[in-house]
């Protein structure tokens, strides 16, 4: 009789089989069927459920229900179980007394074990280990003996690979600092984080009692966080070695929070090739690319802000003769990128100037001498930071300016008092009278702490994206897979009420922006930081 717990031969084989493909390495037959519901002949992957029409191709993929981790879903009262081989495979007599086993949706420990005979049999026709027929949801596969194969072998591997910055008592992780980013912001950020990370080791003070009984099975084990601050230095063009050096010296299970000024790309390229998640950052310019699984953001930034100011001005434009819209940013700012998007969002006979300012801005003169140069009837719209806002000549001398938030300051934004008047200004925030109740949990925590508020937006985002980490590991239990971890921050996402300067947050499969929309404000006072909303809150 084989020992309670050991696998079989045949399925040990699969298993190591499995473990030899490195992440980078070209994906076998099985991963592609599994992953991108294709072939091995190079033909798209056909399922059937009964009567409805048949699935092909990525719809019809293995991943799009049992998602990337193959650790499954679940949604209201639909469950999709586990796939990976340690489910799949596993005794069902050895779960009571393995602690290494971690729970997840969908598991029964009570369930037969498959074997290849029987998965195939499942994938091919629809019917259990046990002989009951599978859920109408699981499609049916018309898979050759080699394609199955590949798949069996694929699924025994998956999740077995050494997990990086996964320890017996520790978790590590990284923060990314672009070496552009705001001094002020920097020092705010890593106050926070490095005060949240006490807080959560604080708790582990005296040890972590060992779990004994089999009723424990499904409670994690609390591991220590440790965190790594990884500095760039020098062009983007650089970043990337960097951050493969220090990822290779300081293995992190995911990168959180983090600080950029001009560009994220470099950053945003590592984590996605190394499949390495990267939570939520505090950058203004994302990369929009929501095919990529592991980066996620808190929205997109000035981009979405060029998407409100392309509805108000095509919204206005109907009731008036068309306008030149002139756009005004400094040259190598973000501000650049978000000119084109929103000259990209307009109609296509809009008459558009770009106004490029020096990269270096000297006196800032250039501000005044590019708003003193537009003519009667101009539509401005000005990507600039605060300091340049402060050297705007002391009227607009054009109506109904547009200004964004995300780079000007939001309502704390120094504007002379008309240009307050008249200026809108998108803000892709709940306004502060909106989240005065949520705010009361960041400021209060900075509070208590000793935590100096010096950049609160900066502050409060990071203080929920650490916020997030912890209660996304905390329904992870001991399943400690990247992309787990990325597929459980989707689920639990839109449960939170704590969000910060956010009505709401919520991620779908294959959303990367949590929140998704934003107003224009208008200024209600000629000093103060008094502002109310001057549209609905719209989802461009």
């Amino acid at each position: 009789m084989r020992p309670a717990g050991r696998l079989p031969r045949a399925l040990l084989a699969l298993l190591l089989g499995g473990c030899l493909s490195a992440r980078g390495a070209p994906p076998s037959g099985g991963e592609r069927v599994y992953r991108e519901g294709v072939l091995p002949s190079g033909q798209a992957l056909t399922g059937s459920r009964g009567g409805s029409d048949p699935i092909k191709g990525l719809a019809a993929a293995c991943v799009t229900c049992h998602r990337p981790s193959g650790l499954g879903s679940a949604e209201g009262r639909i469950v999709v179980p586990p796939i990976t081989g340690k489910y799949l495979f596993r005794p069902h007599a050895t779960n009571v007394l393995d602690m290494n086993l971690p729970h997840v949706p969908g598991y029964s420990a009570t369930r037969e074990p498959y074997d290849p005979a029987t998965l195939a049999r499942a994938i091919r026709d629809g019917v259990g280990p046990n002989g009951r027929v599978l859920s109408y949801l699981m499609p049916r596969f018309a898979l050759d003996d080699e394609t199955m194969a590949s798949l069996t072998t694929y699924l025994a591997g998956l999740g077995n690979a050494a997990v990086p910055g996964v320890s017996d008592d520790t978790l590590h992780f990284a923060t990314i600092i672009t070496p552009d980013a705001d001094p002020t912001e920097r020092a705010g950020m890593l106050d926070v984080m490095e005060h949240f990370f006490a807080d959560k080791n604080a708790f582990l003070r005296g040890g972590v009692r060992p779990l004994k009984s089999a009723r424990e099975i499904e409670y994690r084990v609390t591991r220590r966080w440790q965190l790594h601050v990884w500095q760039l230095s020098g062009a983007p063009e650089q970043w990337g070695e960097q951050l493969q050096q220090f990822y290779r010296r300081e293995p992190v299970f995911a990168v959180i929070s983090g600080l950029g000024r001009r560009t994220w790309q470099p950053v945003h390229d590592f984590c996605q090739r190394v499949a390495l998640p990267c939570l939520l950052p505090n950058v203004a310019l994302p990369v929009v690319r929501e095919a990529d699984f592991y980066p996620v953001y808190f929205s997109r930034g000035v981009l979405l802000e060029a998407d409100l100011m392309a509805g108000r001005i095509s919204e206005q434009r109907g009731a008036a003769p068309a306008r030149r819209v002139v756009q005004v940013f400094r040259r190598g700012d973000i501000g650049e990128d978000a000119a084109a998007a929103l000259k990209s969002a307009l109609p296509a006979d809009t008459d558009v100037r770009m106004d490029a300012l020096r990269a270096d801005p000297g006196d800032r003169a250039d501000v005044a001498q590019a708003v003193r140069a537009l003519a009667p009837g101009d539509r401005v719209v000005l990507w600039l930071r605060p300091d340049d806002l402060a050297a705007l000549p002391a009227h607009p001398g054009v109506d109904g300016p547009l200004i964004s938030g995300e780079m000007g300051g939001l309502e704390r934004a120094p504007l002379p008092a008309a240009w307050r008047a008249a200026a809108r200004m998108t803000y892709p925030f709940d306004l502060p009278l909106s989240r005065r109740v949520r705010m009361n949990y960041p400021l209060t925590w900075f509070k208590v702490r000793h935590v100096p508020v010096v950049a609160e937006q900066v502050q409060t985002d990071t203080y929920v994206a650490c916020g997030i980490l912890s209660e996304t590991l905390s329904e992870m239990l001991d399943s400690f897979v990247q992309d787990y971890l990325v597929e459980r921050l989707e689920t639990m996402l839109s449960h939170r009420q704590v969000n910060g300067y956010y009505p709401r947050l919520s991620l779908a499969p294959g959303q990367r922006f949590a929140s998704k929309g934003g107003s224009l404000v208008r200024f209600t006072d000629a000093e103060g930081p008094t502002i109310e909303a001057d549209s609905e809150w719209t989802t461009p």
